[in-house]
């Protein structure tokens, strides 16, 4: 089976950002650039919970960059292009905004920037780029009962991504923190009768035996406000 995707150099000697998905599995990965080159690549790196693959070519030339963003900078309404191979149509850009940042898609481990650029089959790993030619985000998935674009597509934003790579790097995996508790949504039934004046936090719902929270005296019931003096309104943010 022959399976296609899109990606982006990030640096001149040939490391190639894309979506996990798109090379999981793979016996034989190939590159081709948009001058007509094509490369044998090699998986440096992975990983399934952010979706993203850090791929090595050995180019002899440099080869152009595209320059990495800040997604924390991205606002809803602002314009971003999407650059891919939908339906084997490579190097295709389409245009659109920002439609939401912090979407959550059950089953993933990130909060997903939402556009309503045309993102089809193909354009996975491609990057999202805004109009100062950065990238803010890598192209992961869409929102659809046709197969086809309905103007509902995800990216990983890449500051998420720009944490992941010098483990992956390094170390061709992502190695993360731990606390050991199961977390639920503090419900306002659960806010009035904790006497928390907001629906808000992360209510502590299992401290597992042994595990880091547990030795930090975190104990069931417990409400998590706040992580590192950083605001924390929802289970996800934590």
């Amino acid at each position: 089976a022959r399976s296609l995707g899109s990606g982006f150099v990030i640096t001149k000697d040939g490391y190639v950002l894309t979506n996990n998905h798109v090379v999981a599995d793979a016996t034989r990965i190939t590159v081709s650039t948009q001058d007509g080159a094509q490369y044998t690549a090699k998986v440096v790196g992975h990983d399934e919970k952010s979706d993203i693959a850090l791929l090595k070519i050995n180019p002899k030339h440099d080869l152009p960059v595209a320059p990495l963003g800040n997604s924390d900078h991205v606002k809803v309404g602002q314009w971003v292009m999407a650059i891919g191979n939908p339906f084997g149509f490579d190097h295709s850009v389409t245009v659109g905004i920002v439609s939401a940042k912090g979407r959550y898609i059950p089953g993933n481990y990130d909060n997903f920037i939402q556009t309503d650029a045309s993102i089809n089959p193909g354009n996975s790993g491609g990057p999202l780029i805004d109009l100062s030619g950065e990238v803010v985000g890598v192209n992961s998935a869409i929102y659809t009962r046709t197969g086809s674009s309905m103007g509902i597509g995800f990216a990983i934003p890449i500051n998420i991504v720009k944490e992941e790579l010098d483990q992956l790097r390094a170390k061709g995996r992502v190695v993360r923190g731990w606390l050991g508790v199961y977390i639920q949504r503090v419900t306002p039934d659960l806010a009035q009768s904790l006497d928390l004046g907001t629906a808000k936090g992360a209510l502590v719902a299992e401290v597992l035996k042994d595990g880091p929270a547990a030795a930090g005296g975190v104990k069931r019931g417990d409400v998590i406000d706040a992580y590192d003096r950083r605001p924390v309104p929802d289970p996800r943010d934590l």
